[in-house]
């Protein structure tokens, strides 16, 4: 019976996974073939996430998506971080100071996951909006965290395939790792179109805790000056600097 219970919660949240992660609405027949889950099961259990409103659908139920019970779990695990506030603070200022978008970011294993943005002046392209995941080689904020791990802790993190999202993404894991080295000893990740063309971005840690869970990017145009770039990333380094002081000095963990 205990076996039995953890397979279907370990099912429910693959559903809820999958459905988030599509852009459009999927069919009873796309969640199968994703999911590999057999069709009775997998009927029986959306039919439930229906009625709970974790899941809406059509008139014809033909088709599936994420319903409103899960966005107050994610407004929740928002209001309850108490880093939050202080980032927001520090992204607003960024904001103010350089005219970019800055995003606030979490490591969720592979991937980042987006806590919070604030958008340029001029948005350029479209931007990652909060509670979007996506992989950590392909982004900044991804690599700058990474760079907080070992050699042999990234490579057991990372997939043994890293998805391909433009011509200039990195999907070898010898060159990411050579990336990450230069990482470390910059003190910042800068990339250029690896996961949007026509944008770069460079972020850096907040090491409020160790390894550094959080870090702070900004998106800019691939084409932007130089010297623009290393006022960004001045600007970058002191407030990321001031907030890792704050969530310290407050005891925030």
């Amino acid at each position: 019976m205990e076996s039995s219970m953890v397979k279907s919660a370990e099912r429910t949240v693959r559903i809820l996974e999958t459905l988030a992660a599509s852009p459009d609405r999927l069919s009873l027949s796309d969640l199968q073939r994703q999911t590999g889950f057999p069709r009775s099961s997998l009927h029986a259990l959306m039919r439930t996430l229906v009625e709970l409103n974790w899941v809406e659908t059509d008139s014809a139920k033909a088709a599936f998506g994420i319903g409103p019970h899960a966005l107050l779990t994610g407004t929740a695990y928002l209001d309850k971080d108490l880093a939050l506030p202080y980032a927001l603070e520090t992204l607003d200022d960024l904001r103010d100071e350089i005219g970019h978008t800055v995003h606030f970011a979490r490591r969720d294993g592979a991937h980042v996951l987006y806590l919070a943005t604030r958008e340029g002046r001029s948005a350029h392209r479209v931007i990652p909006r909060v509670g979007r995941r996506l992989p950590a080689h392909v982004t900044a904020l991804g690599q700058a965290m990474l760079a907080q791990l070992t050699f042999d802790e990234v490579m057991s993190v990372l997939p043994d395939e890293l998805v391909r999202f433009t011509p200039d993404t990195i999907t070898d894991h010898a060159r990411l790792a050579r990336e990450l080295e230069d990482v470390r000893t910059r003190g910042w990740a800068l990339e250029c179109e690896q996961g949007t063309p026509g944008v770069q971005c460079v972020a850096v840690v907040v090491d409020y805790r160790i390894p550094a869970t959080d870090a702070i990017s900004c998106s800019m145009p691939a084409n932007l000056d130089d010297s623009l770039v290393d006022k960004v990333i001045d600007a970058m380094t002191r407030h990321t600097r001031k907030l890792t002081a704050t969530l310290r000095r407050e005891g925030i963990r």
